[in-house]
């Protein structure tokens, strides 16, 4: 135990997850794995033991602390009962999509209702281990970037799905993923997704996620790797729905390569307790465009930590980024954001944008916009803004009949409309700007 943490305090409080861990990995069911799966998991578990989980001295979780979080006991695998299963949470109005249910990690047919269409595979992850794309791409991105989560993850998830969209294929209508978490015991689900847009490909996916009432204190790791190819697009969108009951520590890897696009839409809103996203964007060939929008509106004690990286490593790309915040109550609010423009990365578009509106005295933001440029010929800027919620605003428009909780709610919508307004999807605009007006209520 001593490569793993520093102090007692931390050793203290690291040990019941940590060792419960290590202690199982070879008990874990790996019998379908292939060779190269098998070493992947070896070697990930072994970069993990070595690591341990990130503590406040890493700089890059200086503001998130994961203690309480890992001073627990887990069920790692529980088996669900799926008979009633209540998926309305993730309900999106006016929206027509081909759905996928993951339960736990888990993707459960009986709630899925894909429609036969051409050129889009789907699969459990576990299934997927002899596609050629998943042999070329699986843990070749994520663990690149030696996070300790995403190595724990490669050594120890068990589920999740794998998702192709063909060369040439314009997947008919979004699809929308629904994470759902329940058990009546507290848990640790583990999920690992590989999304691969061939060349010319395009689609449009919603994830979703949602906590389902009576269920117990549960964490979830979850490392998402996406390759997003020649001339393919991507539109993406993050909804966290989740009850206080669920914690997350998402970490998405952006690969691109010639002439792709990926858009990112982050939204948060108040219920789940924990949030950490990372979020990396590698723009690895000439004429990339990446855009990266987030919306993050807490409330109670919520904490939700936003990390992205935009990596520009060749000349020509473009990259957007426009994140804004608005905690209430005693809630935290957290970003770091990185753009990296390579020494060979000439003629790169690189914007970043972070602006904070606190509402109520013991809300917290903690807001790091970074730039590192190794090139000469760049177009880059980046900044943040701090405010209080505008008191002579709403007195003014108090002043001419408007009631105080549509007057805050019209505050807070033109205060989030330079990111919605950028949302292609109009019924997922909508719902945003819904769930925006029903968190904002009684506050």
């Amino acid at each position: 135990m001593s490569g793993l943490i520093t102090n007692n305090m931390s050793t203290l409080v690291a040990n019941s997850l940590f060792q419960q861990l290590t202690s199982t990995f070879q008990e874990l069911e790996t019998s379908n794995d292939t060779a190269a799966v098998k070493a992947l998991r070896e070697e990930a578990f072994a970069h993990f033991s070595s690591q341990g989980f990130p503590t406040v001295k890493n700089e890059d979780w200086k503001y998130t602390n994961i203690h309480s979080l890992i001073n627990r006991t887990y069920l790692l695998n529980e088996d669900v009962d799926v008979s009633n299963i209540d998926l309305r949470a993730a309900d999106i109005p006016e929206l027509d999509a081909h759905r996928i249910v993951l339960i736990n990690g888990q993707y459960v047919l009986a709630f899925s209702s894909l429609e036969d269409e051409i050129g889009l595979i789907v699969k459990p992850i576990e299934e997927a281990q002899d596609e050629p794309q998943f042999q070329q791409h699986f843990a070749k991105h994520a663990d690149k970037t030696e996070s300790a989560m995403v190595a724990l993850n490669t050594a120890f998830h068990t589920s999740g799905i794998f998702l192709q969209v063909n060369k040439n294929k314009v997947v008919s209508k979004p699809i929308q993923i629904v994470h759902v978490a329940t058990g009546s015991q507290d848990f640790f689900a583990q999920t690992r997704n590989l999304f691969v847009l061939e060349q010319n490909a395009e689609a449009e996916i919603i994830e979703t996620f949602v906590c389902l009432d009576g269920s117990a204190f549960n964490l979830n790791n979850k490392v998402t790797e996406i390759v997003v190819e020649e001339n393919a697009k991507l539109q993406h969108y993050y909804l966290q729905l989740a009850t206080e009951k669920s914690h997350y520590i998402n970490h998405i890897e952006v690969y691109q390569t010639k002439h792709s696009l990926y858009n990112n839409y982050n939204c948060n809103f108040p219920g789940v307790s924990f949030v950490r996203n990372d979020i990396n964007v590698r723009l690895d060939a000439e004429q990339v465009e990446s855009h990266l929008y987030g919306i993050n509106l807490l409330a109670d004690k919520q904490f939700v930590d936003n990390h992205t990286v935009v990596d520009h490593m060749k000349p020509h790309c473009e990259s957007y980024e426009w994140y804004k915040n608005i905690p209430q109550d005693e809630s935290i609010a957290v970003f770091n954001g990185k753009i990296f423009v390579r020494e060979d990365a000439q003629k790169t578009n690189a914007f970043q944008q972070n602006n904070n509106m606190l509402i109520g005295d013991k809300s917290t933001v903690y807001t790091k916009p970074q730039l590192e440029i190794f090139a000469d010929d760049v177009k880059c800027s980046h900044g943040c803004t701090m405010g209080q919620f505008d008191d002579d605003a709403l007195f003014y428009l108090r002043a001419r009949g408007i009631g105080e909780e549509s007057a805050r709610i019209l505050l807070v919508h033109a205060f989030a409309f330079d990111v919605t307004t950028r949302f292609s999807n109009e019924a997922v605009r909508n719902f945003v700007e819904e769930r925006v007006a029903k968190g904002l209520e009684k506050k």
